[in-house]
């Protein structure tokens, strides 16, 4: 059977509830569609997403953990992050993958202050640049919040309602991803940022 979705083309029909396998089989075809999901995605895959490809009713969640314990032992593994899953590689083998691998163009190359103006956006969100001023005590050019929007860690917040209010800034997804974070919540406490040098002063 095709269908046709909203852009036009005509697609099969994905046949989600694998009735003709025996339980073992279905459960096992099931992690095995995440997988390939999961791997094709370059950014996070929510829950919702997911459920499309398994039968109705499937706990997305148990097929994710029975998926991360197949994939012990090997160089990647599933993090959760932003709301959704995506595979990352174990952090043990960075260096390797920096002694060997081409991958100039995903390194983000932040500096020291980059990083600290992220984590100051992170736990002010959302901040202006004249916030942003208040706690470093210098102004915070624009060319930095622009390159820093630029790779997509940081994008516009509400504004104040009011005529000419300053635009504020928050973290992005990709934010959450770079710092292989599952949501705000995980960010280091206030005594680690400073054990790091990088207090975000209140």
């Amino acid at each position: 059977m095709e269908c046709r979705d909203a852009e036009g083309p005509l697609r099969p029909q994905l046949d989600r509830e694998l009735r003709d396998l025996p339980p073992d089989l279905r459960w096992r075809e099931w992690m095995r569609r995440i997988e390939a999901v999961l791997f094709a995605s370059a950014s996070p895959v929510p829950r919702k997403d997911l459920a499309r490809i398994v039968g109705q009713g499937t706990s997305v969640d148990l097929l994710v953990e029975d998926l991360a314990a197949d994939l012990e032992g090997r160089a990647f593994e599933i993090a959760q992050v932003g709301g959704g899953w995506m595979f990352r590689t174990r952090t043990v083998y960075a260096p390797a993958i920096r002694a060997a691998a081409d991958v100039s163009d995903q390194l983000l190359d932040l500096n020291e202050f980059d990083v600290a103006i992220l984590a100051a956006i992170a736990y002010h969100q959302p901040i202006t640049r004249d916030g942003l001023r208040d706690i470093f005590g210098r102004e915070i050019s624009r060319d930095l919040i622009g390159r820093l929007q630029a790779r997509g860690l940081i994008g516009t917040g509400p504004r104040a309602p009011r005529r000419g209010a300053p635009y504020s800034f928050v973290t992005t997804d990709a934010f959450l991803v770079t710092f292989g974070l599952e949501s705000l919540c995980d960010l280091p406490d206030a005594e680690q940022l400073g054990d790091a040098g990088l207090t975000a002063r209140a």
